[in-house]
């Protein structure tokens, strides 16, 4: 069981960057769930899109997988000849996500690659995962990676990107960012916690619009781009190659 969040709960000297870390992999379920409105919800659909669209034979890729929450819903899906694929930078998540697949039930096999995604040889994918990923890389390097990605996708294949967003309209960045914090509150963080991580992440984690994310998936060549979910300043997209 995860433990409890509290890595800003005492006031710092120095807020340094966000980094995925021994310290908050071991809070990290905790801190998504108490973070991410509606995360539960989009880790459901990625299982169903699971359901539908991975083909026998078929690579799944996550990518940002963290401590494995998709890879471990979408393998169960999966028969033996299909490969997925858990991709991620941080040694510490990597470190951990291997400890605990031994207490996974059965399904397809799973390869784990410590690697950056941006160096990552997308092939024969009929369901690739950005789960609050993308946001993490320099946006200029954004439009390659998806890019390259639906090159690497089989016709008909679905890539799943969710998003922290922002606003164009100052009064609707503003409300968001107030229900969020409100929804962080509501699960038990202060504002000093709030405020801390905000420091520690603003200058890792740059959003943008979510008709910036429609545009760009567009452009790389999927054939239908659905917005499906959005809850305060978080969304998911759905897109069809």
């Amino acid at each position: 069981m995860s433990a409890r969040d509290n890595i800003y709960s005492v006031p710092l000297t120095t807020v340094g960057d966000f980094q995925f870390d021994s310290d908050v992999v071991r809070v990290f379920p905790d801190m998504i769930a108490r973070s991410v409105p509606g995360y539960a919800s989009i880790l459901s659909v990625i299982e169903q899109l699971a359901v539908h669209y991975v083909r026998p034979g078929s690579d799944v890729w996550d990518l940002g997988c963290s401590l494995g929450a998709a890879t471990r819903l979408i393998r169960r899906r999966c028969d033996a000849t299909v490969t997925v694929h858990a991709v991620d930078n941080s040694v510490a998540m990597i470190q951990r996500l291997r400890q605990q697949m031994g207490e996974w039930e059965p399904g397809a096999p799973v390869i784990v690659t410590e690697a950056d995604l941006r160096n990552v040889h997308i092939t024969n994918a009929s369901l690739v995962v950005l789960n609050l990923t993308l946001q993490f890389l320099p946006p200029a390097e954004r439009d390659p990676v998806i890019r390259r990605i639906a090159a690497g996708m089989l016709p008909g294949g679905a890539l799943l990107l969710s998003e922290k967003i922002c606003f164009e309209d100052p009064r609707q960045q503003e409300l968001m960012t107030t229900l969020h914090h409100d929804f962080k509150r509501a699960h038990g963080y202060t504002d000093l916690e709030i405020a801390q991580k905000r420091s520690a992440i603003e200058n890792m984690l740059i959003p943008e619009p979510l008709q910036r994310h429609v545009q760009r998936l567009t452009d790389a060549g999927f054939s239908a781009v659905i917005p499906w979910f959005q809850c305060f300043n978080f969304a998911s997209v759905i897109a069809i190659r």
